[in-house]
């Protein structure tokens, strides 16, 4: 275990994190086409990224350290059920993103949304549901920026920053969030989209070369997926039961599927991914990506499998607290299986790696706040202007409120901490996605659907107790109701909410209890750039880089 601080690999990574963070403040001059003073500009990168940049931006808002840290850390603590489930998620969730995500955007941008929520308002007619999905975006959102900040702070740890007490442990996260939160305040969402040139181009650098080097030196992928098996066929010592699953069982069947389908689902319906989906200038950029983002799933594979490495590489995993925590298996490996400045540009690509998607997920819960809950309840007469600077301040709380997950839950697995927002997230799906086709749920039936979904999905997460800690949200399995199959809460609360939704709809209907105006058209969910009713931006030219406007 590595106590003193490795100069070598701290410097690069504060050369590159220096480099990015340069271009995060020259952000704010890249591609503008005016001031950043309203929410589509400085919220929404000015509503113009074309095929190129959005393929960039989508890949560094959805891989993240989710990615780099904690899918690994999974396949290294408990194997495939709950790490591997990861890649056909990926897979199963572009072809719902190319049926529906075009449709989203039409509606948006011939009404000017910005969030999720504004759309389920205009189509409802119902601002309480809209607080809803706007509440329920923004505390999905705090786990998974959470989740980037344990992440880097197992890169520091592993570097040798920090020590036994608090402040000297967190004293280099704080400051790299300081800032994440300065250049997210004055550039927006076009830092995070310039930087995530930088991420990429490093993620991609690295796992090449870790793929090919790593399975060389620790004796073949024959031996690397032996000392996997042997590990998790072991029993754990809390549980008397094997560590965890080399290929999953007929057991585990029902839990993997419903991981894959219950994430892939909730994907597209946190706040980010909608942002930088509506960033795009034209609803086939938003098609084109669909098609062209798998072969990030090619790369989620790859790095799932150096949990594997780890474990034949027998990293130690044990912080500077003396206890165990997996999520310092890749950084670890890093460290021991490559030279200093090798595993310094590996630290600092999973260290940019959770700064562009935390950038992305605070300015789309900021957007959520201002939105729809500033402007809905608390001053409807807010100008643009002033809906940008509440924005760029909520941007800066989200992020406080992403330490308070980070210091008040287990986190020695990590990946629970995406899960757990995925629970909460996936109970929008009625309102978002079958309100992009049809309108006969009602607004109240989904507002119930949905309040008794979050509540039985919070509840079942909080009874799940980690054995080895004792801590409460300690995984997102739990058994069906009336069975013993154990399957992902996200999928059996959205099961629940559909079923309350359907049943309500048809009391209501019976009834006739009022449901509110629809302010959208049929023709608004196929409108594109150039269309009547959508906002005629500038064009830009995309080239890849030295992206320009003009009018």
């Amino acid at each position: 275990m590595n106590t003193t601080v490795d100069w070598v690999q701290l410097i690069i990574v504060i050369a590159i994190f220096a480099g990015v963070t340069v271009m995060g403040f020259m952000a704010s001059r890249w591609r503008s086409t005016g001031r950043l003073d309203n929410l589509d500009e400085w919220g929404l990168g000015g509503r113009g990224f074309g095929t190129f940049i959005t393929w960039f931006l989508l890949g560094g808002d959805l891989y993240t350290a989710y990615t780099f840290i904690a899918v690994p850390a999974a396949m290294y603590a408990t194997g495939a059920i709950s790490g591997f489930f990861a890649v056909p998620y990926t897979i199963v969730a572009y072809p719902i993103v190319f049926i529906f995500m075009a449709r989203l955007w039409s509606v948006s941008h011939r009404h000017g949304y910005v969030t999720p929520a504004d759309f389920v308002g205009g189509r409802y007619g119902s601002k309480a549901l809209s607080l809803a999905v706007a509440v329920t975006g923004i505390l999905a959102t705090m786990p998974y920026i959470a989740l980037q900040l344990v992440g880097m702070q197992a890169v520091f740890e592993t570097m040798g920053l920090g020590g036994n007490n608090t402040l000297a442990k967190d004293l280099p996260l704080l400051i790299a969030f300081a800032v994440l939160a300065a250049y997210t305040y004055s550039s927006g969402l076009r830092a995070p989209a310039m930087i995530a040139f930088v991420k990429d181009i490093l993620i991609y650098l690295v796992i090449l070369v870790a793929i090919f080097y790593l399975p060389h030196v620790l004796g073949g992928w024959d031996s690397i997926f032996g000392a996997a098996q042997e590990k998790l066929a072991k029993p754990n010592p809390a549980t008397g039961k094997p560590t965890g699953a080399f290929i999953p069982g007929e057991a585990g069947y029902v839990s993997y599927w419903t991981l894959a389908l219950g994430s892939a689902m909730a994907l597209f319906m946190y706040p980010h991914s909608v942002t930088a989906v509506l960033s795009t200038k034209t609803r086939n950029v938003v098609r084109r990506n669909a098609t062209l983002l798998p072969a990030y799933s090619l790369l989620l594979g790859l790095l799932a499998l150096l949990g594997f490495m780890a474990i034949k590489a027998n990293v130690n995993v044990k912080g500077l607290d003396g206890l165990a925590n997996p999520q310092l298996a890749i950084p670890r490996l890093f460290d021991q299986e490559f030279p200093s400045w090798f595993a310094g540009i590996a630290f600092a690509a999973i260290a940019v790696g959770a700064l562009v998607p935390a950038a992305i997920m605070s300015i789309a819960a900021a957007n959520l706040f201002t939105r729809n809950i500033y402007r809905d309840f608390l001053k409807p007469s807010a100008t643009p202007a002033q809906e940008a600077k509440v924005s760029k301040l909520a941007s800066l709380l989200v992020k406080v409120g992403a330490l308070v997950f980070v210091l008040a839950m287990d986190k020695t697995v990590a990946l629970n901490l995406q899960l757990l927002g995925g629970i909460w997230i996936l109970q929008t799906f009625p309102a978002i996605v079958v309100g992009l086709y049809t309108r006969w749920f009602h607004r109240y039936a989904l507002l119930a659907g949905w309040a008794v979904a979050m509540l039985f999905g919070t509840i079942s997460a909080y009874n799940v107790v980690n054995p080895a800690t004792k801590k409460h949200f300690g995984g997102s399995l739990a058994n069906i109701p009336g069975t013993s199959m154990p399957a992902y809460i996200a999928l059996t609360a959205f099961v629940l909410n559909l079923v309350v939704v359907i049943a309500l709809t048809f009391v209501f209907r019976a009834l006739k209890v009022p449901d509110g105006k629809d302010s959208t058209h049929p023709t608004d969910f196929v409108a594109d750039r150039g269309d009547p009713g959508v906002k005629d931006l500038p064009e830009i030219i995309d080239d890849g880089g030295a992206a320009t406007a003009k009018s």
